[in-house]
Order: C-alpha cells, then structure tokens, then sequence
C-alpha cells in the first residue's frame, strides 16, 4: 500500500470537498478514490469521513489526522524545493560579517525585507572592522571595504567606491579651504585609528605620482561614522569613503576638497568561500545588495543611512 499516495488522496479529497472533484484533479476514478479512503481508515482502524450524498464532514479523528497529514506533505514539499529548486530557495542561517559603518547604514536596514523575500533564513549580522577568518570563524559570507586579502575566497563585488576629503562648510570658512596636501598640516584631521595606536594615513595619487600623508589633529576614533559626525559637526576634516559621506555631501553638510587629486578607489566586495553549489543564501544575498546598491541616488538620499 503506498502511504504517501493515500495521504495526499485524503488531503485532496479535504480540499476539494467531494470524491468527484477530488478524482478529477487525480485523473481516476470517483470509485477509486472511495476506495484508497477505505483503505485508510481500515490501516488506521477508525472512520474519518462522514459521508452523505451532499457532503463530507471530518470526524473527530479525521480532523487531526487531516492536520497531520497537512504538516507532512507540506514538510516533504520543503524537502522538494531544497532539492529541485536549490538554486533559488533559500534556507538556513546566514552568518554575516560586516565593517561597521557600512553594515550599520548599507546592509542592516535591508535585512527584513531579505528575509521577509526569503522566509526561511534566519541572518545573523556581526559588525566589526576587524577582518576575520571567515571559515575559521563559521561565517558564510563577509563584506569588505578593501582588496580581499584571502586568495582562497571568492569575491563579488557589490559596488564601486573612493576616497574623499571633507569639512563642513562652518569649519572651512573658518580655517579655510586646504588646497594642496601641505596644507592640511595646518588643519585638525579626523582621523581613522586602531586600537589606539598610529593613525591611518591618507593617500592621494596626482598625474602618475603617489603621495601619502600622515594626518595631524587632536582626534581620532576607530569608528569611521564618528569621524564623519566630527565633520560635520565642523570639527575638522575627514579622509571618509563615499559611501559614507555622500549623503551629507549632497545636502550641504560637507563640502569635498583636494577634489583635483585622485584618491584611491576600491570596491565594496562580498567574499565567500568557493562552494559547488554556490548556497542559495548566499547567493541571493549578494544578488540582493547589489541590486539596492544600483539604485538611482540610493548613496546621496534613497534608502541610504
């Protein structure tokens, strides 16, 4: 006797609400669909239907047997789609690891509507700008604001950014506008700084030449959207990504200087490490950020911060 078949005959039966209907979706007969119910309730020892020539009524037992039987097709339905439609259903825990700023502002406020996309993932967001080990550390995915520097992971990238010096215009207009690198010797640098130890320096490339300058100024912070804050609060000037300042750049709040000289550029990348499939997850993820991060004036209004 096959279970499987007589469980989703009952369930069908249920939902059509006659034998006929039920046999007609089937492709058999009314009669033959009688008989697989009898089958059932003479393996299980007890009526579940009760029949009329109107209509069926769950019995007690057949009610809970009826949820039951709901709970595990829909169970096997699931197990079906892992299988057959993996590519594109996605499952599990998705453990992130994320630079500070950027999951703050970039990634966690798009989490809901990804997982209300995908209801079955459940993500775990784990901000720090230290990079990890993501295999050492269990993660599936990492977002990088640099160059990966694990050749043994996949990178993706997401989206396009550089670098930019910037002040509020009350602290320019009261310190003045730097025009060469030199000048920003004579100006309060907000700079980026780890751990309490030597400050990042900033570099700049004009023509073919590098230049590289270490910053002066009295504060410094290893959380780059204090460093912006500072900014635009007029405390000093900021070497910031664009992705972090664009916003504020766009309604007036910073002004960008030193704009004649290139600053680095980079991508924001996603890295993962190399998996045949690649998981679902994972890959809708990446699909998912990239298709925000393109939107029209996402970075300068939008959904942006």
């Amino acid at each position: 006797m096959d279970k499987l078949r007589d469980i989703e005959t009952f369930a069908s039966v249920i939902k059509a609400g006659s034998f006929a209907k039920a046999a007609e979706a089937e492709g058999v007969t009314p009669v033959m669909i009688g008989r697989r119910i009898t089958q059932i309730e003479k393996r299980l020892g007890g009526e579940l239907l009760h029949r009329s020539t109107r209509k069926l009524t769950l019995t007690p037992a057949g009610s809970a047997y009826y949820q039951h039987c709901l709970d595990m097709l829909e169970r096997l339905h699931k197990a079906e789609r892992l299988v057959s439609d993996g590519r594109d259903y996605a499952t599990g825990q998705l453990i992130i690891s994320c630079p500070s700023s950027f999951g703050r502002f970039h990634v966690a406020p798009h989490l809901l509507d990804f997982m209300n996309a995908n209801p079955d993932v459940n993500v775990s967001l784990n901000l720090s700008d230290r990079v990890v080990d993501l295999v050492r550390m269990g993660y599936e995915i990492g977002i990088r604001s640099a160059p990966a520097q694990d050749s043994n992971l996949v990178a993706s990238r997401l989206v396009a950014s550089h670098m930019v010096v910037c002040g509020s215009p009350a602290y320019l207009k009261m310190h003045g506008t730097p025009l060469t690198t030199d000048d920003l010797a004579r100006h309060n640098c907000l700079a980026y700084n780890e751990h309490g130890g030597q400050q990042r320096g900033w570099h700049f490339q004009k023509d073919e030449t590098a230049i590289a300058v270490r910053p002066t100024g009295r504060l410094t912070s290893n959380d780059g959207s204090t460093l912006t804050r500072w900014a635009v609060d007029g405390l000093g000037v900021a070497w910031r990504p664009h992705w972090e300042v664009a916003r504020q750049l766009a309604a007036g709040e910073l002004v960008e200087v030193l704009a004649s000289l290139r600053a680095p550029g980079y991508d924001i990348m996603a890295v993962y490490p190399p998996q045949t499939p690649l998981p679902a997850k994972v890959r809708l993820f990446v699909s998912w950020l990239r298709s925000i991060y393109a939107m029209p004036d996402y970075w300068i209004g939008g959904l942006g911060r």
